[in-house]
């Protein structure tokens, strides 16, 4: 058996004193691992850094076995994000939702988002934005996405400024007023055809929907905490108001 596909580095495990098991999304067999033989050497340890892009060619026996890869670096993003808390932190995130994907599962539309996300690790502004959006991508491949292009209860599209907690769809001003304390809010940045940059309120506002609807899908489920590295990446972008 025998495979080639790009992929990016989530994670290494040690085997042995000269290898290690390379966990890599790739984009036409995702999430995926494999023994990379001589991984722990001073040549191979910086293209095995999370974040970091790469060519691999996947080789076993039959396809049930671990097997082996075989790793060429493309875009190494490790030392450019070192100074970055919010980079980091994000990285280490991307990493922990990618691990709610069953493994050797295809998922070629979210690699895509994944690699926008991390071309875009270098630009603060954008690193957050795009997480929120990696993270509702994320929810729609698993079966549980949001559905914020019209209101639930009046079918029209103007005025959303709510997300029902429940059915996860966009809720009208208007229909939303009596129930607005337990409405969550949707900012206007994830509004179809908005093209507004998010404030800092927008940002977190963002980033609770997605973790309100992570946690009761994906994490709450699998009895599986939320990762330490999201809580950290939130507490980076406080609302400005209150």
């Amino acid at each position: 058996m025998e495979w080639q596909d790009e992929g990016i580095v989530i994670g290494v495990r040690r085997l042995g004193e000269r290898d290690v098991i390379l966990e890599a999304m790739t984009r036409e067999h995702g999430r995926h691992l494999g023994v990379v033989k001589g991984g722990r050497s001073r040549r191979m340890q910086p293209a095995l850094q999370a974040g970091n892009s790469c060519d691999l060619v996947w080789r076993a026996r039959i396809d049930e076995q671990l097997g082996q890869f075989a790793v060429e670096p493309t875009r190494l993003r490790a030392a450019s994000v070192m100074g970055s808390s919010a980079a980091l932190y994000a990285i280490s995130t991307l990493g922990a939702l990618l691990r709610l994907l069953p493994e050797r599962d295809p998922h070629p539309a979210l690699y895509d988002t994944l690699v926008i996300v991390l071309n875009a690790l270098d630009q603060p502004s954008l690193i957050a934005p795009l997480m929120v959006r990696f993270e509702l991508a994320l929810l729609g491949e698993l079966g549980f996405g949001l559905d914020l292009v019209e209101c639930a209860a009046t079918g029209t599209n103007d005025e959303l400024i709510y997300v029902s907690p429940k059915s996860g769809r966009a809720v009208s001003a208007a229909a939303g007023e009596p129930y607005k304390d337990r409405l969550l809010a949707l900012p206007a940045f994830l509004k179809q055809g908005n093209a507004e940059f998010p404030d800092a309120h927008a940002i977190a506002q963002g980033l609770a929907l997605t973790g309100y609807f992570l946690e009761r899908h994906l994490f709450g489920p699998r009895g599986v905490p939320v990762p330490e590295a999201r809580l950290a990446f939130v507490a980076l972008f406080p609302s400005d108001r209150p």
